[in-house]
């Protein structure tokens, strides 16, 4: 007799329910449990062609006459890191990249730079990048990795602008939440 059912199509289906008992190797983000949390705060004082001494940052081009919003100004920054808002407290971390502002009709910037972590708590990097809109409340830029104890580090750092003085100096809280942490 002929069987009904080809043999072709049984395979595929013996090949599905083996595929379905396979444990599968992908890994849970639980977004609500960062394995890792810090808070710090970011000090950037623009040199205004006066205080080179106290500066931290400095602007690589000059903005654009397009705009009233610095549209295409670079700034490169070595930023201190404190655990409180205090400019004067010891630096715990040394924010070192650029933001280049990238809206003509808003104030935004978009961020990339390392956090460098060199004190007795913490030893290595974390990197990030992303745009920020100054205006918001809060703005989340993505930590795409990072060395020594932030090793492959994912994550968001939420931005919430915690004091501006004119134009040169102004200090943002950096709630840093690690949702993918590797152990030595």
């Amino acid at each position: 007799m002929n069987n009904p059912i080809p043999k072709s199509c049984f395979i595929i289906f013996f090949l599905s329910f083996l595929t379905l008992l396979s444990p599968t190797q992908a890994k849970t983000i639980k977004p609500n449990a960062p394995c890792n949390r810090i808070v710090l705060y970011y000090h950037d004082i623009l040199f205004n062609g006066t205080d080179a001494a106290n500066a931290t940052s400095v602007m690589a081009t000059n903005r654009s006459s397009i705009s009233n919003f610095n549209f295409g100004m670079m700034v490169v920054f070595d930023d201190p890191m404190t655990a409180d808002g205090r400019l004067l407290s010891p630096a715990v971390a040394r924010a070192q990249g650029f933001y280049f502002y990238d809206k003509k009709d808003i104030f935004s910037a978009w961020f990339a730079y390392t956090l460098v972590f060199n004190s007795t708590e913490y030893k290595g990097t974390i990197n990030v990048i992303g745009s920020d809109p100054f205006l918001e409340k809060t703005r989340d830029l993505s930590v795409v990795g990072g060395t020594g104890d932030f090793f492959m580090a994912r994550g968001i750092v939420t931005f919430e602008t915690d004091e501006i003085q004119g134009d040169f100096y102004f200090r943002l809280k950096m709630d840093i939440k690690l949702y993918e942490c590797y152990k030595k």
